[in-house]
Protein backbone atom coordinates (compact mmCIF):
# COMPACT_ATOMS: atom_id res chain seq x y z
CA UNK A 1 0.00 0.00 0.00
CA UNK A 2 2.70 2.51 0.98
CA UNK A 3 4.89 1.51 -1.97
CA UNK A 4 2.42 3.25 -4.29
CA UNK A 5 3.26 6.60 -2.68
CA UNK A 6 6.84 6.51 -3.95
CA UNK A 7 5.97 6.26 -7.66
CA UNK A 8 3.53 8.91 -8.88
CA UNK A 9 2.59 7.45 -12.31
CA UNK A 10 1.72 4.09 -10.75
CA UNK A 11 -0.27 5.80 -7.99
CA UNK A 12 -2.30 7.89 -10.45
CA UNK A 13 -3.11 4.86 -12.61
CA UNK A 14 -4.10 2.89 -9.53
CA UNK A 15 -6.42 5.66 -8.30
CA UNK A 16 -8.17 5.99 -11.68
CA UNK A 17 -8.76 2.24 -11.92
CA UNK A 18 -9.98 2.03 -8.32
CA UNK A 19 -12.49 4.88 -8.78
CA UNK A 20 -13.88 3.74 -12.14
CA UNK A 21 -16.84 1.49 -11.29
CA UNK A 22 -19.24 1.36 -14.27
CA UNK A 23 -21.96 -0.42 -12.27
CA UNK A 24 -22.03 2.43 -9.73
CA UNK A 25 -21.92 5.44 -12.05
CA UNK A 26 -25.66 6.08 -11.88
CA UNK A 27 -25.55 6.11 -8.06
CA UNK A 28 -23.49 9.31 -8.14
CA UNK A 29 -26.35 11.27 -9.72
CA UNK A 30 -29.75 10.77 -8.06
CA UNK A 31 -32.43 13.20 -9.21
CA UNK A 32 -31.52 16.73 -10.23
CA UNK A 33 -27.93 17.17 -9.06
CA UNK A 34 -27.70 20.57 -10.73
CA UNK A 35 -30.14 22.13 -8.23
CA UNK A 36 -28.00 24.99 -6.96
CA UNK A 37 -29.98 25.24 -3.72
CA UNK A 38 -29.14 21.67 -2.72
CA UNK A 39 -25.92 20.54 -4.44
CA UNK A 40 -22.27 21.39 -3.89
CA UNK A 41 -19.27 20.23 -5.89
CA UNK A 42 -15.76 19.97 -4.44
CA UNK A 43 -12.31 18.86 -5.55
CA UNK A 44 -10.55 16.17 -3.57
CA UNK A 45 -7.15 17.63 -4.41
CA UNK A 46 -4.01 15.51 -4.46
CA UNK A 47 -0.50 16.61 -5.35
CA UNK A 48 3.22 16.24 -4.59
CA UNK A 49 3.41 19.52 -2.64
CA UNK A 50 3.77 18.13 0.89
CA UNK A 51 5.44 20.78 3.04
CA UNK A 52 6.97 18.46 5.61
CA UNK A 53 10.60 17.55 6.21
CA UNK A 54 9.70 13.87 6.46
CA UNK A 55 7.92 13.55 3.10
CA UNK A 56 8.76 16.61 0.96
CA UNK A 57 7.97 14.99 -2.39
CA UNK A 58 5.32 12.44 -1.44
CA UNK A 59 1.64 12.81 -2.39
CA UNK A 60 -0.57 14.78 -0.08
CA UNK A 61 -4.19 15.81 0.32
CA UNK A 62 -4.63 19.57 -0.12
CA UNK A 63 -7.43 21.14 1.94
CA UNK A 64 -8.63 24.61 2.85
CA UNK A 65 -9.17 25.76 6.43
CA UNK A 66 -12.35 27.81 6.56
CA UNK A 67 -12.00 31.38 7.85
CA UNK A 68 -13.97 32.88 10.72
CA UNK A 69 -16.08 34.83 8.20
CA UNK A 70 -17.92 31.79 6.79
CA UNK A 71 -20.11 29.00 8.14
CA UNK A 72 -18.30 26.13 9.87
CA UNK A 73 -15.26 28.33 10.68
CA UNK A 74 -12.04 26.51 11.44
CA UNK A 75 -13.07 23.30 9.69
CA UNK A 76 -10.88 21.68 7.06
CA UNK A 77 -12.70 21.30 3.76
CA UNK A 78 -12.16 20.41 0.12
CA UNK A 79 -12.12 23.46 -2.17
CA UNK A 80 -15.41 23.98 -3.99
CA UNK A 81 -18.94 25.08 -3.22
CA UNK A 82 -22.46 25.63 -4.47
CA UNK A 83 -23.46 25.44 -8.09
CA UNK A 84 -24.30 28.64 -9.94
CA UNK A 85 -27.28 28.30 -12.29
CA UNK A 86 -26.12 31.51 -13.99
CA UNK A 87 -22.45 30.69 -14.65
CA UNK A 88 -21.82 26.96 -14.47
CA UNK A 89 -23.92 25.80 -17.46
CA UNK A 90 -21.75 28.00 -19.70
CA UNK A 91 -18.51 26.96 -18.01
CA UNK A 92 -19.51 23.32 -18.37
CA UNK A 93 -19.68 23.75 -22.15
CA UNK A 94 -16.04 24.86 -22.15
CA UNK A 95 -15.10 21.51 -20.64
CA UNK A 96 -16.28 19.81 -23.84
CA UNK A 97 -13.51 21.56 -25.77
CA UNK A 98 -10.30 19.71 -26.73
CA UNK A 99 -7.56 19.98 -24.13
CA UNK A 100 -9.86 20.64 -21.17
CA UNK A 101 -9.32 18.68 -17.93
CA UNK A 102 -12.53 16.76 -18.59
CA UNK A 103 -11.61 15.83 -22.17
CA UNK A 104 -8.19 14.62 -20.97
CA UNK A 105 -9.83 12.21 -18.49
CA UNK A 106 -9.46 8.70 -19.99
CA UNK A 107 -13.02 7.68 -19.10
CA UNK A 108 -14.77 10.76 -20.49
CA UNK A 109 -15.48 9.27 -23.93
CA UNK A 110 -17.29 6.31 -22.35
CA UNK A 111 -19.40 8.61 -20.17
CA UNK A 112 -20.21 10.86 -23.10
CA UNK A 113 -21.17 7.99 -25.41
CA UNK A 114 -23.00 5.72 -22.98
CA UNK A 115 -24.44 8.07 -20.34
CA UNK A 116 -25.04 11.45 -21.91
CA UNK A 117 -27.33 12.76 -19.16
CA UNK A 118 -24.87 11.79 -16.41
CA UNK A 119 -21.99 13.15 -18.50
CA UNK A 120 -23.71 16.53 -18.66
CA UNK A 121 -24.24 16.50 -14.90
CA UNK A 122 -20.61 15.58 -14.37
CA UNK A 123 -19.48 18.48 -16.56
CA UNK A 124 -21.67 20.85 -14.56
CA UNK A 125 -20.28 19.63 -11.23
CA UNK A 126 -16.71 19.79 -12.47
CA UNK A 127 -17.22 23.33 -13.78
CA UNK A 128 -18.65 24.46 -10.44
CA UNK A 129 -15.83 22.91 -8.41
CA UNK A 130 -13.16 24.43 -10.66
CA UNK A 131 -14.80 27.86 -10.54
CA UNK A 132 -15.13 27.82 -6.76
CA UNK A 133 -11.58 26.53 -6.30
CA UNK A 134 -10.23 29.34 -8.46
CA UNK A 135 -12.18 31.88 -6.40
CA UNK A 136 -11.12 30.41 -3.04
CA UNK A 137 -7.44 29.67 -3.61
CA UNK A 138 -6.60 30.65 -7.21
CA UNK A 139 -6.30 27.03 -8.33
CA UNK A 140 -5.29 26.92 -12.00
CA UNK A 141 -8.17 25.01 -13.69
CA UNK A 142 -6.01 24.08 -16.67
CA UNK A 143 -3.45 22.39 -14.42
CA UNK A 144 -5.91 19.89 -12.96
CA UNK A 145 -5.93 16.20 -13.88
CA UNK A 146 -9.27 14.47 -13.17
CA UNK A 147 -8.88 10.98 -11.68
CA UNK A 148 -12.46 10.00 -10.81
CA UNK A 149 -15.45 10.48 -8.53
CA UNK A 150 -16.26 9.59 -4.93
CA UNK A 151 -19.62 8.67 -3.40
CA UNK A 152 -21.78 11.68 -2.57
CA UNK A 153 -22.08 12.85 1.03
CA UNK A 154 -25.12 14.28 2.82
CA UNK A 155 -24.39 17.06 5.31
CA UNK A 156 -25.82 16.61 8.81
CA UNK A 157 -26.52 20.20 9.91
CA UNK A 158 -27.30 21.68 6.49
CA UNK A 159 -29.62 20.62 3.67
CA UNK A 160 -26.92 19.88 1.14
CA UNK A 161 -25.30 17.03 -0.81
CA UNK A 162 -21.61 17.16 -1.67
CA UNK A 163 -20.26 15.67 -4.89
CA UNK A 164 -16.50 15.07 -4.84
CA UNK A 165 -14.18 14.84 -7.82
CA UNK A 166 -10.69 13.46 -7.23
CA UNK A 167 -7.99 15.49 -8.98
CA UNK A 168 -4.21 15.59 -9.22
CA UNK A 169 -2.34 18.88 -9.54
CA UNK A 170 1.28 18.16 -10.51
CA UNK A 171 2.74 21.64 -10.98
CA UNK A 172 1.04 24.37 -8.98
CA UNK A 173 3.15 25.00 -5.89
CA UNK A 174 1.52 28.10 -4.45
CA UNK A 175 -2.04 29.23 -3.73
CA UNK A 176 -3.56 32.60 -2.89
CA UNK A 177 -6.52 32.09 -0.52
CA UNK A 178 -9.36 34.62 -0.52
CA UNK A 179 -11.35 35.87 2.48
CA UNK A 180 -13.18 32.54 2.82
CA UNK A 181 -9.99 30.60 3.52
CA UNK A 182 -7.69 31.05 6.52
CA UNK A 183 -4.93 28.89 5.04
CA UNK A 184 -4.15 25.90 2.83
CA UNK A 185 -3.31 22.65 4.66
CA UNK A 186 -1.21 19.81 3.23
CA UNK A 187 -1.71 16.31 4.70
CA UNK A 188 0.63 13.51 3.53
CA UNK A 189 -1.29 10.45 2.34
CA UNK A 190 1.20 8.38 4.33
CA UNK A 191 -0.08 9.99 7.54
CA UNK A 192 -3.71 9.37 6.57
CA UNK A 193 -2.85 5.67 6.25
CA UNK A 194 -1.44 5.53 9.80
CA UNK A 195 -4.04 4.36 12.36
CA UNK A 196 -2.17 6.17 15.16
CA UNK A 197 -3.28 9.54 13.78
CA UNK A 198 -7.01 8.96 14.40
CA UNK A 199 -9.04 10.02 17.42
CA UNK A 200 -12.53 10.30 18.90
CA UNK A 201 -13.79 13.89 18.66
CA UNK A 202 -16.08 14.56 21.65
CA UNK A 203 -18.05 17.67 20.76
CA UNK A 204 -20.18 19.72 23.10
CA UNK A 205 -22.98 21.38 21.14
CA UNK A 206 -24.05 24.83 22.27
CA UNK A 207 -26.42 25.45 19.37
CA UNK A 208 -30.15 26.15 19.46
CA UNK A 209 -32.18 22.94 19.67
CA UNK A 210 -34.02 23.54 16.39
CA UNK A 211 -30.68 23.48 14.55
CA UNK A 212 -29.20 20.28 15.97
CA UNK A 213 -30.89 17.23 17.42
CA UNK A 214 -29.51 15.53 20.53
CA UNK A 215 -28.01 18.51 22.30
CA UNK A 216 -25.02 17.94 24.55
CA UNK A 217 -21.90 15.90 23.86
CA UNK A 218 -21.60 13.75 20.75
CA UNK A 219 -18.64 11.78 19.43
CA UNK A 220 -17.26 11.61 15.90
CA UNK A 221 -14.24 9.91 14.34
CA UNK A 222 -11.52 12.34 13.32
CA UNK A 223 -7.98 12.58 11.99
CA UNK A 224 -5.39 14.69 13.82
CA UNK A 225 -2.92 16.53 11.60
CA UNK A 226 0.17 18.17 13.08
CA UNK A 227 2.65 20.36 11.22
CA UNK A 228 4.89 23.36 11.83
CA UNK A 229 1.83 25.62 12.02
CA UNK A 230 0.03 23.65 14.73
CA UNK A 231 -2.67 20.98 15.00
CA UNK A 232 -5.74 20.57 12.81
CA UNK A 233 -8.74 18.29 13.26
CA UNK A 234 -10.27 16.67 10.17
CA UNK A 235 -13.84 15.53 10.90
CA UNK A 236 -17.40 15.64 9.57
CA UNK A 237 -18.23 15.47 5.86
CA UNK A 238 -14.64 16.05 4.73
CA UNK A 239 -13.50 13.22 6.99
CA UNK A 240 -16.14 10.94 5.42
CA UNK A 241 -15.06 11.96 1.91
CA UNK A 242 -11.45 11.22 2.81
CA UNK A 243 -12.30 7.84 4.33
CA UNK A 244 -14.27 6.89 1.21
CA UNK A 245 -11.20 7.66 -0.89
CA UNK A 246 -8.83 5.69 1.37
CA UNK A 247 -11.19 2.72 1.41
CA UNK A 248 -11.74 2.60 -2.37
CA UNK A 249 -8.11 3.23 -3.32
CA UNK A 250 -6.12 1.57 -0.52
CA UNK A 251 -8.64 -0.63 1.28
CA UNK A 252 -7.94 1.36 4.45
CA UNK A 253 -10.44 1.86 7.25
CA UNK A 254 -9.83 3.86 10.45
CA UNK A 255 -9.87 2.09 13.83
CA UNK A 256 -13.17 1.51 15.60
CA UNK A 257 -14.46 4.68 17.28
CA UNK A 258 -14.55 3.28 20.82
CA UNK A 259 -10.90 2.24 20.62
CA UNK A 260 -9.65 5.76 19.85
CA UNK A 261 -8.27 8.38 22.25
CA UNK A 262 -10.60 11.30 23.01
CA UNK A 263 -10.10 14.93 22.01
CA UNK A 264 -12.55 17.56 23.25
CA UNK A 265 -14.26 20.35 21.33
CA UNK A 266 -17.20 22.76 21.38
CA UNK A 267 -19.55 24.08 18.69
CA UNK A 268 -21.42 27.29 19.44
CA UNK A 269 -23.90 29.36 17.43
CA UNK A 270 -21.08 30.99 15.44
CA UNK A 271 -20.47 27.63 13.78
CA UNK A 272 -23.72 28.02 11.84
CA UNK A 273 -23.32 31.71 11.03
CA UNK A 274 -19.63 32.38 10.56
CA UNK A 275 -19.76 35.50 12.73
CA UNK A 276 -16.88 34.52 14.98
Amino acid sequence: MLKLLSHTPTLITHIMHALDEPDKRNSFFPGNVTDSSYSSAVLFLLGPQCKTKEFPQEPCLILNKRSMRVKQPGDLCCPGGSLSSRLDPYLAKLLYLPGSPLKRWPYWSLWHEQQQKEAGQLAMLFAASLRESFEEMRLNPLGVKLLGLLPRQQLVMFRRIIYSLVCWIPRQKRFWPNWEVEKVVYIPLRNLLDPKNYARYRLQFEIKPQKVQNQGAREFPCFIHKDQDGTENLWGATFRITMAFLDLVFGFKPPELQSLPVVEGTLDANYLTGNG
